[in-house]
């Protein structure tokens, strides 16, 4: 899959997250769609039918793994992967976003140097 044809949406409530996550994903070809918390996440990826969600776990209001859920239960967005992004690597998060449905799991911050490479390997 050529990143040209890929987007990703990203669902990040801090500006400066959303900002550099956004950047290296652009920068190594993919479209980007960004959301600042989750309801507005489920209603885009219903529309928009994203290639992956990336998603903050902490997010005002609804958490990222509730959102996750909700995605796979829609019958729209259940095939989407969705791959969790937290600053609060705490013991058994990893396991928690598993049971949400997500397929992917990632620290903040970013490693800039390795995140396109990585996004890339969950899309395959």
């Amino acid at each position: 899959m050529s990143t040209q044809t890929v987007t990703v949406l990203v669902v990040e409530d801090n500006a400066m997250n959303m900002e550099l996550t956004c950047d290296v994903l652009e920068m190594a070809g993919y479209r980007v769609l960004r959301a600042e918390e989750a309801c507005s996440a489920l209603t885009l990826a219903a529309e928009q039918r994203p290639d992956l969600i990336l998603m903050d776990i902490q997010l005002p209001g609804m958490d990222g793994l509730e959102a996750t859920a909700a995605l796979k239960t829609n019958p729209a967005t259940t095939s989407i992967p969705v791959a969790a992004v937290t600053s609060h690597a705490m013991q058994g998060e990893r396991e928690r976003a598993t049971q949400a449905g997500c397929t992917g799991y990632f620290s903040k911050p970013i490693d800039v140097s390795t995140f396109a490479d990585e996004v890339k390997k969950l899309l395959k």
